[in-house]
Protein backbone atom coordinates (compact mmCIF):
# COMPACT_ATOMS: atom_id res chain seq x y z
CA UNK A 1 0.00 0.00 0.00
CA UNK A 2 0.82 3.40 -0.62
CA UNK A 3 1.09 6.20 1.85
CA UNK A 4 -0.52 9.53 0.93
CA UNK A 5 2.52 12.10 1.40
CA UNK A 6 0.95 15.10 -0.16
CA UNK A 7 0.21 18.36 2.07
CA UNK A 8 -1.94 18.32 4.26
CA UNK A 9 -5.53 20.21 3.88
CA UNK A 10 -5.97 22.76 6.52
CA UNK A 11 -9.62 24.34 7.36
CA UNK A 12 -9.62 27.47 9.51
CA UNK A 13 -12.34 28.87 11.73
CA UNK A 14 -11.69 32.75 12.68
CA UNK A 15 -9.09 33.01 9.73
CA UNK A 16 -8.92 36.94 10.15
CA UNK A 17 -8.21 37.03 13.63
CA UNK A 18 -5.04 37.25 15.32
CA UNK A 19 -4.55 33.03 15.52
CA UNK A 20 -6.23 32.79 12.38
CA UNK A 21 -3.92 35.27 10.75
CA UNK A 22 -0.62 33.41 12.60
CA UNK A 23 -1.75 29.94 11.44
CA UNK A 24 -1.72 31.30 7.70
CA UNK A 25 1.92 32.86 8.23
CA UNK A 26 3.14 28.99 9.75
CA UNK A 27 1.69 27.29 6.78
CA UNK A 28 3.37 29.96 4.18
CA UNK A 29 6.72 29.43 6.15
CA UNK A 30 6.78 25.61 6.19
CA UNK A 31 5.57 25.29 2.67
CA UNK A 32 3.23 23.85 -0.11
CA UNK A 33 4.23 20.77 0.39
CA UNK A 34 3.06 20.33 3.72
CA UNK A 35 -0.04 21.79 3.82
CA UNK A 36 -2.46 23.36 1.57
CA UNK A 37 -5.34 25.96 2.80
CA UNK A 38 -8.46 24.05 1.62
CA UNK A 39 -11.23 26.39 3.30
CA UNK A 40 -11.51 29.56 6.00
CA UNK A 41 -13.87 30.61 7.91
CA UNK A 42 -14.32 34.26 8.69
CA UNK A 43 -16.75 37.30 10.31
CA UNK A 44 -17.01 40.26 8.77
CA UNK A 45 -13.60 41.37 7.83
CA UNK A 46 -13.72 40.87 4.26
CA UNK A 47 -11.05 43.23 3.82
CA UNK A 48 -8.73 40.55 5.06
CA UNK A 49 -10.49 37.52 3.48
CA UNK A 50 -9.91 38.63 0.78
CA UNK A 51 -6.25 39.02 0.48
CA UNK A 52 -5.76 35.75 2.22
CA UNK A 53 -8.13 34.71 -0.80
CA UNK A 54 -6.24 35.76 -2.91
CA UNK A 55 -2.72 34.41 -1.38
CA UNK A 56 -4.14 30.67 -0.60
CA UNK A 57 -7.15 30.00 -2.94
CA UNK A 58 -9.20 28.14 -0.52
CA UNK A 59 -11.99 26.30 -2.50
CA UNK A 60 -14.74 27.56 0.09
CA UNK A 61 -14.88 30.29 2.49
CA UNK A 62 -17.56 31.65 4.97
CA UNK A 63 -18.69 35.04 6.49
CA UNK A 64 -21.21 35.87 9.09
CA UNK A 65 -23.68 38.34 6.61
CA UNK A 66 -25.23 38.08 3.18
CA UNK A 67 -24.13 41.91 2.73
CA UNK A 68 -20.53 40.49 4.22
CA UNK A 69 -21.06 37.73 1.29
CA UNK A 70 -21.73 40.27 -1.55
CA UNK A 71 -18.80 42.65 -0.46
CA UNK A 72 -16.55 39.64 -0.49
CA UNK A 73 -17.36 39.06 -4.38
CA UNK A 74 -17.40 42.51 -5.28
CA UNK A 75 -13.60 42.98 -3.92
CA UNK A 76 -12.79 39.93 -5.79
CA UNK A 77 -13.79 40.38 -8.76
CA UNK A 78 -12.89 43.69 -8.73
CA UNK A 79 -9.79 42.05 -8.51
CA UNK A 80 -9.71 39.30 -10.44
CA UNK A 81 -9.43 36.43 -7.52
CA UNK A 82 -11.13 33.19 -8.84
CA UNK A 83 -14.42 33.17 -6.59
CA UNK A 84 -14.57 30.56 -4.03
CA UNK A 85 -18.27 28.99 -2.67
CA UNK A 86 -19.32 31.54 -0.56
CA UNK A 87 -21.47 30.36 2.60
CA UNK A 88 -23.44 32.85 5.01
CA UNK A 89 -23.93 31.94 9.24
CA UNK A 90 -23.31 29.03 10.97
CA UNK A 91 -24.01 26.78 8.46
CA UNK A 92 -20.86 28.18 6.19
CA UNK A 93 -18.60 27.80 9.30
CA UNK A 94 -19.98 24.03 10.05
CA UNK A 95 -19.21 23.60 6.39
CA UNK A 96 -15.81 24.74 7.02
CA UNK A 97 -14.95 22.36 9.59
CA UNK A 98 -16.22 19.48 7.98
CA UNK A 99 -14.71 19.78 4.40
CA UNK A 100 -13.99 16.68 3.09
CA UNK A 101 -10.28 17.56 1.73
CA UNK A 102 -9.35 19.25 5.64
CA UNK A 103 -7.11 16.85 7.79
CA UNK A 104 -7.01 19.83 10.41
CA UNK A 105 -9.23 22.71 11.68
CA UNK A 106 -7.95 25.05 13.15
CA UNK A 107 -10.62 26.40 15.74
CA UNK A 108 -10.19 30.13 16.62
CA UNK A 109 -13.55 32.42 16.29
CA UNK A 110 -13.37 33.98 19.76
CA UNK A 111 -16.70 32.99 22.10
CA UNK A 112 -19.66 30.50 21.47
CA UNK A 113 -19.74 30.64 17.98
CA UNK A 114 -17.57 28.52 16.99
CA UNK A 115 -18.71 25.41 19.36
CA UNK A 116 -21.26 23.82 16.98
CA UNK A 117 -18.85 23.39 14.17
CA UNK A 118 -15.28 22.26 16.13
CA UNK A 119 -18.04 19.80 17.45
CA UNK A 120 -18.66 18.84 14.07
CA UNK A 121 -15.33 18.55 13.13
CA UNK A 122 -14.34 16.40 15.60
CA UNK A 123 -17.42 14.17 15.15
CA UNK A 124 -16.14 14.15 11.51
CA UNK A 125 -12.76 12.72 12.67
CA UNK A 126 -10.26 15.48 12.06
CA UNK A 127 -7.41 16.67 13.70
CA UNK A 128 -8.29 20.25 15.92
CA UNK A 129 -5.67 22.42 16.79
CA UNK A 130 -8.07 24.15 19.55
CA UNK A 131 -7.59 27.97 19.84
CA UNK A 132 -11.02 28.42 21.33
CA UNK A 133 -11.16 28.08 24.57
CA UNK A 134 -15.06 28.22 24.93
CA UNK A 135 -15.52 25.56 23.14
CA UNK A 136 -14.32 23.16 25.82
CA UNK A 137 -15.62 25.30 28.95
CA UNK A 138 -19.22 25.00 27.38
CA UNK A 139 -19.15 21.31 26.38
CA UNK A 140 -16.15 19.58 27.30
CA UNK A 141 -17.33 16.43 28.22
CA UNK A 142 -19.47 16.64 24.71
CA UNK A 143 -16.20 17.06 22.91
CA UNK A 144 -13.90 14.66 24.40
CA UNK A 145 -16.74 12.26 23.70
CA UNK A 146 -16.97 13.20 20.35
CA UNK A 147 -13.43 12.83 19.26
CA UNK A 148 -12.87 9.41 21.39
CA UNK A 149 -15.94 7.84 19.14
CA UNK A 150 -14.65 9.37 16.27
CA UNK A 151 -11.00 9.17 16.52
CA UNK A 152 -10.39 12.35 16.33
CA UNK A 153 -7.44 14.18 17.82
CA UNK A 154 -7.83 17.18 19.90
CA UNK A 155 -4.38 19.43 20.03
CA UNK A 156 -4.05 22.88 22.02
CA UNK A 157 -2.72 25.85 20.37
CA UNK A 158 -3.32 28.31 23.60
CA UNK A 159 -0.05 28.52 24.69
CA UNK A 160 -0.48 27.36 28.19
CA UNK A 161 -2.13 24.45 27.06
CA UNK A 162 0.08 23.32 24.34
CA UNK A 163 2.99 24.01 26.46
CA UNK A 164 1.58 21.46 29.02
CA UNK A 165 0.96 19.02 26.21
CA UNK A 166 4.77 19.17 25.15
CA UNK A 167 5.54 18.77 29.20
CA UNK A 168 3.17 15.70 29.41
CA UNK A 169 5.20 14.09 26.07
CA UNK A 170 6.46 10.54 27.41
CA UNK A 171 5.08 11.22 31.08
CA UNK A 172 3.44 8.68 33.11
CA UNK A 173 -0.20 9.93 33.95
CA UNK A 174 0.61 8.26 37.44
CA UNK A 175 4.09 10.05 37.87
CA UNK A 176 2.37 13.76 37.45
CA UNK A 177 1.12 15.18 40.45
CA UNK A 178 -0.28 18.37 39.28
CA UNK A 179 -0.01 20.81 36.17
CA UNK A 180 0.53 24.43 36.68
CA UNK A 181 -0.52 27.02 34.18
CA UNK A 182 1.31 30.67 34.55
CA UNK A 183 -0.40 33.59 34.32
CA UNK A 184 0.88 37.07 33.16
CA UNK A 185 -1.46 38.71 35.56
CA UNK A 186 -2.58 41.13 32.61
CA UNK A 187 -2.71 44.94 33.22
CA UNK A 188 -3.60 45.01 36.70
CA UNK A 189 -1.52 42.48 38.13
CA UNK A 190 -0.05 45.42 40.80
CA UNK A 191 -3.40 47.85 40.88
CA UNK A 192 -4.75 47.64 43.60
CA UNK A 193 -8.75 46.71 44.37
CA UNK A 194 -9.94 50.95 44.16
CA UNK A 195 -7.87 51.07 41.01
CA UNK A 196 -8.98 48.53 39.28
CA UNK A 197 -12.55 49.87 40.09
CA UNK A 198 -11.59 52.99 38.16
CA UNK A 199 -10.19 51.50 35.51
CA UNK A 200 -10.71 52.76 31.99
CA UNK A 201 -11.15 50.20 28.80
CA UNK A 202 -7.63 51.78 27.04
CA UNK A 203 -6.22 50.38 30.60
CA UNK A 204 -7.70 47.23 30.23
CA UNK A 205 -6.51 46.51 26.66
CA UNK A 206 -3.10 47.42 27.26
CA UNK A 207 -1.67 43.98 27.91
CA UNK A 208 2.12 43.78 29.50
CA UNK A 209 3.40 40.65 27.19
CA UNK A 210 1.09 39.43 24.73
CA UNK A 211 -0.97 41.08 21.31
CA UNK A 212 -4.12 39.76 21.41
CA UNK A 213 -8.40 40.88 20.55
CA UNK A 214 -10.15 42.62 22.49
CA UNK A 215 -12.37 40.11 24.10
CA UNK A 216 -9.07 37.75 25.10
CA UNK A 217 -7.23 40.92 25.65
CA UNK A 218 -10.34 41.58 28.77
CA UNK A 219 -10.21 38.48 29.77
CA UNK A 220 -7.01 38.75 31.15
CA UNK A 221 -7.62 41.57 33.09
CA UNK A 222 -9.55 40.16 35.34
CA UNK A 223 -8.08 36.38 34.66
CA UNK A 224 -11.09 34.83 33.56
CA UNK A 225 -9.15 33.57 30.96
CA UNK A 226 -6.72 31.55 33.52
CA UNK A 227 -10.04 30.00 34.81
CA UNK A 228 -11.21 28.98 31.20
CA UNK A 229 -7.88 27.79 31.07
CA UNK A 230 -8.33 25.75 33.85
CA UNK A 231 -11.49 24.02 32.81
CA UNK A 232 -9.94 22.95 29.20
CA UNK A 233 -6.94 21.74 31.12
CA UNK A 234 -9.43 19.31 32.46
CA UNK A 235 -11.25 18.04 29.63
CA UNK A 236 -7.83 18.24 27.91
CA UNK A 237 -5.39 16.16 30.42
CA UNK A 238 -7.86 14.52 32.92
CA UNK A 239 -6.75 16.38 35.66
CA UNK A 240 -8.96 17.28 38.74
CA UNK A 241 -9.46 20.58 39.59
CA UNK A 242 -7.39 20.68 43.09
CA UNK A 243 -4.49 19.19 40.33
CA UNK A 244 -4.73 22.33 38.76
CA UNK A 245 -2.72 25.15 39.84
CA UNK A 246 -1.78 28.32 38.73
CA UNK A 247 1.16 30.99 39.04
CA UNK A 248 1.29 34.71 38.06
CA UNK A 249 4.61 34.63 36.03
CA UNK A 250 4.85 38.60 34.29
CA UNK A 251 7.49 37.55 32.20
CA UNK A 252 5.88 35.09 30.09
CA UNK A 253 8.41 32.90 29.40
CA UNK A 254 7.82 29.68 30.65
CA UNK A 255 4.02 29.15 29.33
CA UNK A 256 3.30 26.46 31.94
CA UNK A 257 4.67 23.58 33.58
CA UNK A 258 3.93 20.33 35.79
CA UNK A 259 5.12 19.03 39.09
CA UNK A 260 5.68 15.51 38.98
CA UNK A 261 5.33 13.20 42.31
CA UNK A 262 9.31 13.12 42.76
CA UNK A 263 9.20 16.64 43.54
CA UNK A 264 10.62 17.81 39.90
CA UNK A 265 9.55 20.66 37.89
CA UNK A 266 8.96 20.02 34.21
CA UNK A 267 8.32 23.80 33.00
CA UNK A 268 8.05 24.62 28.90
CA UNK A 269 9.98 27.68 27.62
CA UNK A 270 9.67 30.22 24.94
CA UNK A 271 9.47 33.45 23.36
CA UNK A 272 5.67 35.51 23.70
CA UNK A 273 4.61 34.54 20.07
CA UNK A 274 1.83 32.10 19.11
CA UNK A 275 3.36 30.67 16.13
CA UNK A 276 5.15 28.74 18.28
CA UNK A 277 2.27 26.55 19.41
CA UNK A 278 0.35 27.05 15.81
CA UNK A 279 3.21 25.29 14.53
CA UNK A 280 3.63 22.62 17.14
CA UNK A 281 -0.22 21.75 16.89
CA UNK A 282 0.10 21.51 12.89
CA UNK A 283 3.16 19.55 12.71
CA UNK A 284 2.74 17.17 15.52
CA UNK A 285 3.98 14.72 16.27
CA UNK A 286 6.79 15.98 14.14
CA UNK A 287 9.25 18.84 14.81
CA UNK A 288 10.27 21.54 12.62
CA UNK A 289 12.74 24.52 11.84
CA UNK A 290 11.06 27.48 12.69
CA UNK A 291 11.18 30.93 11.54
CA UNK A 292 11.25 32.59 15.45
CA UNK A 293 14.53 32.90 17.00
CA UNK A 294 14.69 30.71 19.85
CA UNK A 295 15.05 32.18 23.50
CA UNK A 296 17.96 33.75 24.07
CA UNK A 297 18.27 32.60 28.04
CA UNK A 298 21.53 35.21 28.53
CA UNK A 299 19.26 37.49 27.74
CA UNK A 300 16.79 36.90 30.58
CA UNK A 301 17.70 39.14 33.81
CA UNK A 302 15.37 37.55 36.18
CA UNK A 303 11.81 35.27 36.27
CA UNK A 304 8.99 36.20 39.52
CA UNK A 305 6.54 33.84 40.38
CA UNK A 306 3.66 34.95 42.39
CA UNK A 307 0.65 33.22 43.83
CA UNK A 308 -3.05 35.27 42.03
CA UNK A 309 -4.69 37.41 44.20
CA UNK A 310 -8.18 36.00 44.35
CA UNK A 311 -10.27 38.51 46.20
CA UNK A 312 -9.24 41.30 43.54
CA UNK A 313 -9.61 38.50 40.76
CA UNK A 314 -12.75 36.63 41.91
CA UNK A 315 -12.91 35.13 38.15
CA UNK A 316 -10.33 32.68 38.82
CA UNK A 317 -12.47 30.86 42.03
CA UNK A 318 -15.75 31.27 39.84
CA UNK A 319 -14.57 29.15 37.16
CA UNK A 320 -13.36 26.64 39.88
CA UNK A 321 -16.87 26.94 40.94
CA UNK A 322 -18.02 26.25 37.79
CA UNK A 323 -15.44 22.90 37.34
CA UNK A 324 -15.83 21.38 40.47
CA UNK A 325 -20.02 21.45 40.22
CA UNK A 326 -19.94 21.02 36.33
CA UNK A 327 -22.89 20.15 34.14
CA UNK A 328 -24.18 23.23 32.38
CA UNK A 329 -22.57 25.44 34.79
CA UNK A 330 -19.24 26.45 32.96
CA UNK A 331 -21.12 27.28 29.66
CA UNK A 332 -23.53 29.29 32.23
CA UNK A 333 -20.58 31.12 33.14
CA UNK A 334 -19.26 31.37 29.84
CA UNK A 335 -21.99 33.03 28.31
CA UNK A 336 -22.61 35.66 31.61
CA UNK A 337 -18.81 36.41 30.70
CA UNK A 338 -19.45 37.58 27.19
CA UNK A 339 -22.19 39.08 27.33
CA UNK A 340 -20.84 41.46 30.75
CA UNK A 341 -17.24 41.81 28.54
CA UNK A 342 -18.70 43.41 25.89
CA UNK A 343 -20.53 46.03 28.03
CA UNK A 344 -17.85 46.84 29.60
CA UNK A 345 -15.82 47.34 26.48
CA UNK A 346 -19.04 49.96 25.57
CA UNK A 347 -18.59 51.31 29.33
CA UNK A 348 -21.83 50.40 30.07
CA UNK A 349 -20.35 48.57 33.41
CA UNK A 350 -17.19 48.65 35.01
CA UNK A 351 -14.40 46.08 35.10
CA UNK A 352 -15.34 45.17 38.43
CA UNK A 353 -18.76 44.30 37.53
CA UNK A 354 -17.61 41.37 34.82
CA UNK A 355 -17.23 39.20 38.32
CA UNK A 356 -20.52 40.49 39.39
CA UNK A 357 -22.72 39.80 36.83
CA UNK A 358 -20.76 35.89 36.65
CA UNK A 359 -21.52 35.50 39.80
CA UNK A 360 -24.97 36.37 39.94
CA UNK A 361 -25.92 34.57 36.70
CA UNK A 362 -23.96 31.25 37.99
CA UNK A 363 -26.12 31.70 41.76
CA UNK A 364 -29.62 31.80 39.42
CA UNK A 365 -28.27 29.14 37.04
CA UNK A 366 -30.89 25.62 36.95
CA UNK A 367 -27.50 23.35 36.45
CA UNK A 368 -28.52 20.39 34.48
CA UNK A 369 -26.32 17.49 32.60
CA UNK A 370 -24.03 18.58 29.82
CA UNK A 371 -24.45 15.73 28.43
CA UNK A 372 -26.98 16.81 25.37
CA UNK A 373 -26.30 19.68 22.76
CA UNK A 374 -29.48 20.83 23.17
CA UNK A 375 -29.16 21.27 26.82
CA UNK A 376 -25.87 22.95 26.75
CA UNK A 377 -27.30 25.44 23.93
CA UNK A 378 -30.31 26.54 25.81
CA UNK A 379 -28.03 27.05 29.48
CA UNK A 380 -26.38 29.34 27.32
CA UNK A 381 -29.07 31.34 25.64
CA UNK A 382 -30.46 31.64 29.33
CA UNK A 383 -27.72 33.09 30.29
CA UNK A 384 -27.44 35.35 28.23
CA UNK A 385 -30.41 36.43 28.98
CA UNK A 386 -29.70 36.82 33.09
CA UNK A 387 -26.49 38.72 32.44
CA UNK A 388 -27.81 41.16 30.14
CA UNK A 389 -30.75 41.44 33.07
CA UNK A 390 -27.75 41.92 35.50
CA UNK A 391 -26.21 44.64 33.55
CA UNK A 392 -29.48 46.43 33.77
CA UNK A 393 -29.58 46.70 37.60
CA UNK A 394 -26.56 48.40 37.68
CA UNK A 395 -26.00 52.16 37.28
CA UNK A 396 -23.27 53.23 34.37
CA UNK A 397 -20.21 54.12 35.60
CA UNK A 398 -19.23 57.87 35.09
CA UNK A 399 -17.14 58.53 31.80
CA UNK A 400 -13.03 58.29 33.23
CA UNK A 401 -10.36 59.55 31.39
CA UNK A 402 -7.26 57.38 30.67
Amino acid sequence: MTLDTGPKGIAILGSTGSIGCNTLRVIESLGAERFRVVALGAGHNVQELALQIASHLPEMVSVDSEEAAHDLRARLFENDVDLPRIIVGEPGLIEVATHPQADIVVSATVGAVGFVPTLRALEAGKRVALANKETLVMAGELMTKAARESGAELLPVDSEHNALHQCLRGEKRSEVRRIVLTASGGPFRTRSAAQMEASTVSEALRHPTWNMGAKITIDSATLMNKGLEVIEAHWLFGFAPDEIGIVVHPESVVHSMIELVDGSVIAQMGVTDMRHAIQYALTYPDRHSCELPPLDLTALSVLHFEAPDLERFPCIGLAYRALREGGTLPAAMNAANEVAVPAFLEERISLTDIPRIIEAVMDGHDTQPATELATILEADRAARIAAALEIQKLPKPAPLVA
